[in-house]
């Protein structure tokens, strides 16, 4: 599925917010093993519900991990397509980008 190209700097953007925190980032990693429920997942980092229920919504909304309810339980994994986007962008400064001298405006 091809994403509207008018998201797609809103969807970096919040993909490198999400990033941007050191507790996110380890909720990813645990994430990159397998699909955990949010209790394993508070037992795998060492905090509380209420504290990573914050971050995975954030992680959420930046299309970066998914969730599925199982009874009472909702799990998460990672959402791949997100990841793809925000290597992409990076990828176009390395693919793209000519650094050159900047002219002075004034000559």
């Amino acid at each position: 599925m091809q994403t509207p190209s008018a998201t797609i700097p809103h969807l970096i953007a919040a993909g490198f917010h999400a990033l941007s925190d050191p507790l996110r980032i380890s909720v990813l990693e645990v994430l990159r093993q397998r699909e955990l429920c949010v209790c394993d997942l508070c037992d795998a980092l060492g905090v509380n519900q209420s504290k990573l229920s914050f971050h995975l919504k954030t992680l959420k909304e930046a299309g970066l991990v998914n969730s599925r309810q199982e009874g009472r339980w909702i799990y998460y994994s990672l959402s791949l397509p997100q990841f793809s986007v925000l290597e992409e962008y990076l990828a176009g400064f390395s693919r793209n980008c000519i650094i050159s001298s900047a002219r002075s405006c004034c000559d």
